[in-house]
């Protein structure tokens, strides 16, 4: 992966605000990424300095592995989840462009 779209998937995560999350594939469509996979490829290289517990699966569940975690942290932000998935109607951030 190039250096350019690594930065411009970490801004594009970056950007996601408390209180709101955004899915993989949103993410790898702002940063001009070719795949969901390759934003969590890099999250989970890279992301620990991140709010990587914003980003979600494209039907508004965690991975599994780290699900408990990061609906603990949703939580804390006003996000709630209904058992294991967050509306992503409600929740899902628009980014303004």
């Amino acid at each position: 992966m190039d250096e350019e779209l690594h930065e411009r998937m970490r801004e594009a995560i970056r950007d996601v605000p408390p209180g709101q999350v955004s899915t993989y594939g949103d993410i790898a469509a702002m940063a001009g990424a070719p795949s969901p996979r390759m934003v969590g490829a890099m999250l989970a290289e890279d992301g620990h300095d991140l709010p990587w517990h914003r980003i979600l699966r494209a039907n508004g569940t965690p991975a599994p592995h780290i699900a408990h975690e990061q609906l603990a942290r949703l939580r804390a932000e006003g996000v709630l989840a209904d058992g294991q998935k967050v509306n992503l109607k409600k929740y899902r951030w628009q980014p303004e462009n």
